[in-house]
């Protein structure tokens, strides 16, 4: 069970990490991150790179397009109309028709507005894209996202690039009970710690691009989000012990393994 792989609508995903594309301090660092990390997909802010000119693009003239399945995202959308029109663009460029959606509602804190993604949602499902919103931690938003037609959600662990790591478990473990699609915990992951313990939740997939790109040593964070996704998958399927609030003996005084 540990090696299934992802299914996102019709995409298969080998590797349960999806790393995104900005902030690096040159394109060769992202390139080397990228194969660190073992990614098979990886995000590209469709406003900010050079869809003209694509070879000479500081981020799409170093994508391998043959490794990476690119996950094309709205950032800098605040409206669902914006956003409606941003994924057109990505489509109209020759990009699969996956979206990983945003719609922006507070330019500080950078918040989804969740009226609009949900409206964005609804309108890109009928057109036939796969939608994969980036929410906020909300289980009944995430419900209302999927019946929309969201091929997956993907909530918030705390603000972008904050660093901060999984603000409320809690809201994501009511959202995995809610929804029937993937999880992708999305946004807030600082080291890799905060990875593991979302997959140790039951996240089936961490979405992450500051705690890599803004890392001291980029390509060994990269390495190092790579084992911790692993060992947290493994962990929740091992399935851990429960917590309890006295001590238990390690070696009890009767009894034997086996009996």
């Amino acid at each position: 069970m540990t090696n299934m792989p992802l299914q996102i609508g019709p995409y298969t995903l080998h590797s349960r990490l999806i790393l995104g594309t900005g902030k690096y301090p040159s394109p060769e660092i992202m390139r080397k991150a990228l194969e660190e990390s073992g990614t098979g997909m990886v995000t590209v802010a469709v406003r900010r790179v050079n869809l003209a000119s694509p070879a000479s693009d500081p981020v799409l003239g170093h994508l391998d397009k043959e490794r990476y399945k690119i996950l094309p995202n709205t950032a800098g959308c605040y409206t669902a109309e914006e956003a409606i029109r941003t994924a057109h663009l990505a489509q109209a460029a020759g990009w699969s028709n996956l979206i990983k959606l945003e719609v922006i509602g507070d330019p500080r804190t950078l918040l989804p507005d969740t009226i609009g993604l949900l409206k964005a949602t609804e309108q890109l499902v009928k057109e036939g894209f796969v939608v994969m919103p980036y929410t906020n931690d909300d289980p009944v938003m995430a419900k209302r996202l999927v019946e929309a037609g969201a091929a997956c959600v993907m909530p918030l662990a705390a603000p972008i690039g904050s660093g901060q790591g999984i603000l409320n478990p809690l809201n994501i473990q009511f959202i995995l009970e809610q929804v029937k699609v993937p999880v992708i915990v999305d946004a807030g992951v600082g080291t890799a710690s905060d990875a593991a313990a979302a997959m140790e939740l039951g996240a089936h997939g961490v979405l992450m691009n500051t705690a890599v790109a803004g890392a001291r040593d980029p390509v060994q964070m990269a390495r190092a989000m790579k084992l911790a996704v692993e060992a947290g998958r493994q962990a929740f399927q091992a399935g851990r012990i429960p917590k309890r609030p006295y001590a238990t003996a390690s070696s009890p005084e009767t009894g034997r393994i086996g009996n």
